[in-house]
């Protein structure tokens, strides 16, 4: 049981997980940290833990239970906690459809662009309050190159085969989209689509944290495929995040000298 903890858990490295990763299988937990914000409590405490020979904090991204959706996340509080501990690099780990060919259900890809179709969420800290700063952030890479060249470099060293690139497309959640909605991704150019990177990404910017996503494929978007896609997902998370923690494992002592 997580215990509140007047000391924020220090870390380089820091891994937020998702949909079919709400904890880190073979993270040895250090300790686990309730954290204070300006913004507010976290989806989860941060927890501080050993794998891969090296320290790294996790963050459940949708609470302990997996029962925080999307659009009710509080990013702004993960993200500046994440700062607070001392974070360099973030990976976030996403579960999505897959809208482009190439991009098949259980592929892994490390996405290069996003567009934000969510709306209503906290995407800023630039929000006008007494003591905020008006930024306006350069948003050229939304993924940085540095952090997403390690993760490339660690799947191949992993023999993890892993899609380089791609526009990731945000929607607001919970529910999925209509066969109508993803033909309109498709057309603005976008290979797959989640729930969660934004304003996660942007926000990861604000702060200068280097950000990066790995994205992993657990069905065909609605009117691409074809079949159950909750059936889908329940096949293939297991199967994608096993690679996940592969790529992470070789990835995690690069990030953390």
């Amino acid at each position: 049981m997580s215990t509140s903890h007047p000391q924020i858990p220090n870390a380089k490295v820091a891994v937020i997980g998702g949909t079919g990763m709400n904890q880190w299988p073979g993270l040895a937990i250090i300790e686990s940290v309730v954290v204070d914000t300006p913004y507010g409590a976290l989806s989860a405490p941060l927890v501080r833990g050993r794998i891969a020979g090296v320290e790294a904090i996790f963050l459940a991204r949708h609470g302990e239970g997996h029962k925080i959706p999307p659009h009710a996340i509080n990013y702004r509080a993960n993200l500046w906690a994440l700062k607070a501990a001392g974070v360099h690099n973030v990976i976030a780990i996403g579960a999505v459809g897959s809208i482009a060919e190439w991009f098949a259900p259980g592929d892994v890809t490390v996405p290069d662009d996003v567009i934000d179709y969510s709306w209503g969420r906290e995407h800023s800290y630039s929000d006008g309050s007494i003591g905020s700063e008006l930024k306006h952030v350069e948003f050229e890479h939304p993924y940085a190159p540095s952090l997403r060249k390690t993760l490339l470099d660690a799947a191949q060293a992993a023999a993890v085969a892993a899609h380089d690139g791609g526009t990731m497309a945000v929607t607001q959640g919970p529910r999925l989209e209509s066969p109508a909605e993803i033909r309109r991704l498709k057309q603005d150019g976008c290979a797959m689509v989640g729930m969660t990177g934004m304003p996660e990404a942007g926000l990861a910017a604000e702060l200068g944290l280097a950000y990066a996503c790995l994205a992993v494929s657990v069905n065909w978007a609605p009117g691409i495929g074809s079949g159950d896609i909750h059936g889908q997902i329940e096949l293939w998370v297991a199967t994608s995040m096993a690679k996940v923690q592969a790529i992470l494992e070789r990835a995690l002592p690069v990030l953390a000298r």
